[in-house]
């Protein structure tokens, strides 16, 4: 829930606060601290910038978004459902930005991961599908529907709608 910048911080400030007392002798408080700097130094590799980035992005602040995703060096050591929504923030991304090919990456990543609900994950594919009939790999794209496909009973009826129009592009292909 920090920023890299404001984690150090507070790294900084834990860490200062745990030499103080152990300098002063009270190892309860000390552990204390000791504990609270393992704490975000672990909540760094396991959630690490997400919760602020999906703020900037619910806001459609996708710059701001992007950068504070940047700031996560190991996203393979997120959890697995937090990377999954990293992934789809960052296929979200680059859609926008209309770089087809970093966004099929991120949503073929996304798709492999738990998502929020299953509806998101079926959004995933179908983006993915989506995005490979337009650089003209029908052959993948017809994998990401039917793997779509296969969620269908659970999915919105709008969800239900796009993937219909998806399959009428692809069969113009």
């Amino acid at each position: 829930m920090f920023s890299n910048k404001a984690r150090i911080f507070v790294l900084t400030v834990f860490a200062g606060m745990m030499v103080f007392f152990v300098y002063k002798q009270v190892v309860e408080l000390a552990a204390a601290c000791l504990l609270l700097v393992v704490l975000v130094i672990v909540e760094y590799f396991k959630q690490g910038t997400l919760v602020l980035a999906a703020k900037h992005y619910h806001d459609k602040d996708y710059a701001g978004a992007e950068a504070l995703l940047k700031q996560i060096k190991k996203p393979e050591w997120l959890m697995d459902k937090r990377r999954g929504i990293y992934e789809y923030m960052l296929g979200n991304i680059n859609l926008y930005k209309q770089d087809y090919e970093e966004a099929a990456l991120h949503y073929d990543l996304a798709s492999k991961f738990p998502l929020r609900s299953v509806n998101d994950h079926v959004a995933a594919l179908v983006h993915a599908a989506n995005i490979n009939i337009r650089l003209g790999r029908y052959e993948k794209a017809e994998a990401y529907l039917a793997d779509a496909e296969k969620h269908e009973e659970k999915t919105t009826a709008k969800m239900k709608a796009v993937i219909e129009k998806v399959k009428q592009e692809l069969k113009k292909h």
